[in-house]
C-alpha cells in the first residue's frame, strides 16, 4: 500500500550530523527459548553452510536433520509480466479464498459483476497480513501444533473500489448502499482451512468463520484507554471506539492471540476548510496533532463516506469541530485518536472483544514483531511506521514473561497482562553501525518541553507518538514496513520500502538527506527524479541479545536493485537477475525452517516483473563490510556517505520464489506448522482501474484469479484481492531439502496458475 503523503517536517538531524559518543558494540548474543515452545538453534552466516532452524515442537533440529543444515532446494522463478502466479517446478499454488467469499451457508456466491451484497458475511478485499493458528484434528479446540486444520486471521487493507459496483462508484455525495458495501469491506477475516489433498480449502459454514469491519465495536485499553483525547460522542467516558481500518502487518503473540496493524488510517476521514479556526487557531494543540498526522484543514476523504447521510454510521468520519461542548463527546473531533494502534484479537474465541493497545503507541502501524521470549524478562514488540521519513519503534513490557501464559486459559486478558503497560522506544542510528533506543516519555526533558507541541500527559505521548519521537531526534527512515525476527539470532529486521524524497541535496521540509541507514539516492529511467527508488533491508542486534537493551548494533542486509544497476552507488549488494528485486515489503520467517520471505510492492520496476515473494537465508549482523557512496553536488562538491553492508547473497542465500499477476502488490504469508505449506496473499491484481473503464473488461489489466479457473467470470473476469496456498507436490518443507524423505528440491522451471 502506498504510504499517505509525508508529514514529518520535523527538524530531527540525518546520521551524517548525529556524532554521539561512540556506543560500546557486543558481540555476544544469548539466544534462549522462550515459553511458545520454540527450539532455537545456531544462525546461519552470510553465504557459509551454516543455517538457523527452529521448530514448533521442542525436538532440536539437529536431532531431526543431524548436522546437515538446511539448503535452498528450488530453481530461481524468472521475471515475469504475464496475467499469473508463477512458482518453482515441483510446486502446486492454488487460490483458496478470494474477495466475496461466502462465510456461512446463507450468503449467496460471490457474482463478481459489482452487484454483491453483505461484506459483513463475505471475504473482505486487499489480503494483506494474516496468521495461521492451528486446530485439533477435531476442529474443536485450539492445537498450536496442528497442521491439517487452522484458523487463517486475514487482514483486509483497502479497497479496488471501482470493481465493487457495476458501474464504478458514484461521486459524492455517496449512495448509502455503496458506503454500506464499501465499509464492511475493509477490516479482518477469521476464517478455517482444512487440509484437501496437498492443498487446502477454506471451510465455509465453520463456527470460527467472523469478520471483524470498520464498525465493530472494540476497547481502548492501556495508558490511553479514558484518556481526554480519546472522548467522542460514541463512547463519552474515552475507554470505546468502533472497528478498525487499513489494516496492514500481522503479528502473533507468544499466548496465541492475533495482533493487526492500522496503517494508512487518517485519510478516511475528513476536516472542514475552517476546521482550524473553530479548534482555536493553527498553534492549537489538536491542529499541531492533526497536522502531523497528515490531516490538515480541508483535507477530503479518500470514499467520502461522510457524504451518504446524517446517520452516524457515515457521520464519524468527519473529524470536524461541529459540537458545542469543550470535550468532544457531542461529535467526533476525536474519532481519529481511536485510529493508528496495534490491535489485539482471540482468533478462537469471537465473544471476546478487540483491544486496542495504546501502550505501543499511535502511527501508520505495519507488523508487530515479537523478540523471543525468554522466561523471567520482558517481552520486546518491534514496530514501523510506514511514511517517508518515519520512525522505528519497540514496545518492552513491564511485565516479565512467565511460560504458562502460553497456555493461558483466556488469552485475550493475558494481552492485558504484557501489552497495556510497558515502555514505547524509538530508534536513532549513529553512523559507525551503533544506534541506541530512546524512551519516549512524559519523564524526558526534551519530550515535556517540546516546544512544537505541549505533552500533557502519557497518554498525550503516546497518542501523538509521532511529535514524541520528533522531539527526542529519532532518526528518519524510508517508509519503515514490515519488521521480523529471526527465530535463531534474536536480530530484528525492516524493511525500508522506499523513499521518493531521499536526496543529496534536500530542499523544502519534506525531503531529507542521504545517511548511512538510509544511504542510497538516485534516478531510475524512465523517472529523472532521485530517491530511494528500490529500497533495502536493515538489520539490527539488540546488546547481548536482551530485547530490553537500550543500544543495538545495525547493518543492511539488502539493497533492493535491478541486476544491471550501478554497483557502486545502487546495487551494492550484487543481486544477479535470479534475485532483483525493488520495494521490499512483507517480511517474514518461518519458524519452522529459519528461511526469510521478502515479498514486494513495487511501482519502479513492473516495466521488467510483477511484484515478487523471494526466499533467503540470511546471515547475522556484521558479516559484510562498510562501503562509501561517493555524490557530486550542484556545486561541484562531494559528499561521502559510509553505509554498513551486510554480505552478499548467493545463489545458495537467496532467490526468487514466486512471481505474482499484473498490477498486484504480494503480501502476507503464514505456514502451517510443519512447514509444508504456506499461505500467501495476492493484493489488488489489476487495481488500476477507472469508473470510466470499469464496465470493459478489456480495460483491466488482470483477470486473475479467474482466469486461473477460480471464481465466476473466467477469462474477462474482474480481478479480486485472494489467498494462496502452496504446497510441495513430493510433500516436502517449503523452499529447503531435508524435509522428505523423498524431497527432491523442484528444479525444473515454473508451475504457473
Amino acid at each position: 500500500m502506498t504510504d499517505e503523503e509525508n508529514c514529518n517536517t520535523s527538524t530531527n538531524r540525518s546520521l551524517l550530523d548525529v556524532l554521539d559518543a561512540r556506543l560500546s558494540r557486543r558481540n555476544a548474543l544469548r539466544v534462549s527459548l522462550g515459553g511458545a515452545g520454540a527450539a532455537v538453534l545456531s544462525a546461519c552466516g552470510g553465504g557459509s553452510d551454516a543455517a538457523a532452524v527452529a521448530d514448533a515442537g521442542p525436538a532440536s533440529a539437529a536431532a531431526r536433520h543431524g548436522s546437515t543444515p538446511l539448503r535452498l532446494s528450488f530453481e530461481a522463478v524468472a521475471k515475469s509480466t504475464a496475467d499469473r502466479m508463477t512458482v518453482p517446478a515441483g510446486y502446486t499454488a492454488t487460490v483458496m479464498y478470494a474477495l466475496g467469499d461466502p462465510l456461512d451457508d446463507a450468503t449467496p456466491e460471490f457474482r463478481n459483476d459489482g452487484t454483491d451484497t453483505g461484506f459483513e458475511t463475505r471475504a473482505g478485499d486487499h489480503h494483506d497480513g494474516m496468521e495461521f493458528y492451528g486446530l485439533h484434528p477435531s476442529g474443536k479446540r485450539p492445537d498450536p501444533s496442528g497442521t491439517k486444520r487452522g484458523i487463517l486471521a486475514i487482514n483486509h487493507e483497502a479497497l479496488t473500489d471501482q470493481f465493487l459496483h457495476p458501474a464504478g462508484t458514484t461521486p459524492n455525495p455517496r449512495p448509502v448502499p455503496e458506503a454500506d458495501k464499501e465499509i464492511p469491506a475493509h477490516g479482518l477475516s477469521f476464517v478455517e482451512v482444512r487440509k484437501k489433498g496437498r492443498g487446502f480449502e477454506y471451510v465455509r459454514g465453520s463456527a470460527y468463520n467472523r469478520r471483524v469491519t470498520p464498525l465493530t465495536p472494540m476497547r481502548i485499553h492501556g495508558p490511553a484507554r479514558g484518556s481526554a483525547l480519546m472522548k467522542t460522542k460514541y463512547s463519552a467516558g474515552g475507554t470505546d471506539c468502533r472497528g478498525t481500518i487499513n489494516n496492514c502487518g500481522t503479528g502473533t503473540t507468544p499466548w496465541g492471540t492475533f495482533l493487526t496493524g492500522e496503517e494508512n488510517w487518517a485519510g478516511y476521514f475528513t476536516r472542514s476548510a475552517t476546521d482550524n479556526t473553530a479548534r482555536g487557531g493553527s498553534t492549537a494543540k489538536s491542529v499541531v496533532s492533526l497536522n502531523r498526522v497528515g490531516r490538515p484543514q480541508g483535507a477530503a476523504s479518500r470514499h467520502g463516506w461522510e457524504t451518504a447521510g446524517t446517520d452516524d454510521r457515515f457521520a464519524r468520519w468527519n473529524i470536524s469541530q461541529v459540537g458545542a461542548s469543550a470535550d468532544g463527546t457531542d461529535d467526533y473531533r476525536n474519532e481519529l485518536n481511536t485510529f493508528g494502534w496495534i490491535v489485539e484479537a482471540d482468533p478462537y474465541d469471537g465473544t471476546q472483544a478487540l483491544r486496542k493497545r495504546t501502550a505501543l503507541g499511535r502511527f501508520a502501524h505495519e507488523s508487530a514483531a515479537f523478540g523471543i521470549p525468554v522466561a523471567g524478562r520482558p517481552l520486546a514488540v518491534y514496530m514501523g511506521d510506514d511514511s517517508r521519513g518515519e520512525y522505528i519503534y519497540k514496545f518492552v513490557s513491564e511485565a516479565r514473561w512467565n511460560a504458562g501464559d502460553a497456555n493461558a486459559a483466556n488469552r485475550i486478558t493475558t494481552g492485558d497482562k504484557y501489552l497495556d503497560a510497558g515502555k514505547l522506544y524509538v530508534a536513532q542510528f549513529s553512523e559507525d553501525g551503533s544506534g541506541r533506543w530512546i524512551e519516549l516519555t512524559i519523564a524526558n526533558p526534551a519530550i515535556a518541553g517540546f516546544a512544537a507541541y505541549r505533552f500533557a500527559d502519557q497518554a498525550d505521548v503516546l497518542v501523538n507518538a509521532r511529535l514524541a519521537a520528533d522531539a527526542v531526534g529519532a532518526t528518519k527512515m524510508d517508509r519503515p514496513e514490515w519488521c521480523a525476527v529471526h527465530p535463531g539470532t534474536g536480530e530484528v529486521y525492516y524493511t525500508l520500502t522506499n523513499n521518493s524524497n531521499r536526496k543529496v541535496e534536500p530542499s523544502g521540509s519534506s525531503q531529507m538527506a542521504v545517511d548511512p541507514a538510509n544511504p542510497r539516492s538516485y534516478a531510475d529511467a524512465p523517472s529523472t527524479s532521485a530517491g530511494n527508488v528500490n529500497g533495502h533491508i536493515v538489520r539490527m542486534k539488540e546488546s547481548g541479545g536482551d530485547g530490553a537493551a537500550t543500544v543495538f548494533t545495525w547493518d543492511i542486509y539488502l539493497f533492493g536493485a535491478e541486476s544491471g544497476a550501478d554497483p557502486a552507488k545502487v546495487n551494492l549488494s550484487s543481486l544477479t537477475a535470479d534475485q532483483d528485486f525493488s520495494s521490499p515489503d512483507g517480511l517474514w520467517f518461518s519458524p519452522r525452517t529459519g528461511t526469510v520471505f521478502i515479498q514486494t510492492d513495487d511501482g519502479a520496476y513492473t516495466d521488467v516483473t510483477n511484484c515478487m515473494m523471494l526466499l533467503g537465508r540470511p546471515g547475522q549482523v556484521g558479516d559484510g563490510a562498510p562501503q562509501v557512496l561517493q555524490y557530486a553536488k550542484a556545486d561541484g562538491s562531494m559528499v561521502s556517505v559510509r553505509t554498513h553492508v551486510g554480505a552478499k547473497p548467493t545463489p545458495d542465500t537467496l532467490r526468487r520464489f514466486l512471481v505474482g499477476p499484473v498490477d498486484c502488490e504480494i503480501t502476507g504469508i503464514c505456514e502451517t506448522p510443519d512447514g509444508r505449506a504456506i499461505f500467501v496473499n495476492i493484493q489488488h491484481p489489476g487495481e488500476s482501474i477507472s469508473r470510466a473503464t470499469v464496465t470493459d473488461p478489456a480495460s483491466y489489466l488482470s483477470h486473475w484469479p479467474g482466469n486461473a479457473g477460480y471464481g465466476a467470470g473466467g477469462a474477462t473476469a474482474r480481478p479480486r484481492s485472494a489467498t494462496i496456498v502452496i504446497t510441495r507436490d513430493d510433500g516436502g518443507r517449503i523452499g529447503v531439502d531435508g524435509g522428505h524423505d523423498d524431497d527432491r528440491g523442484g528444479d525444473r522451471g515454473g508451475h504457473r496458475s
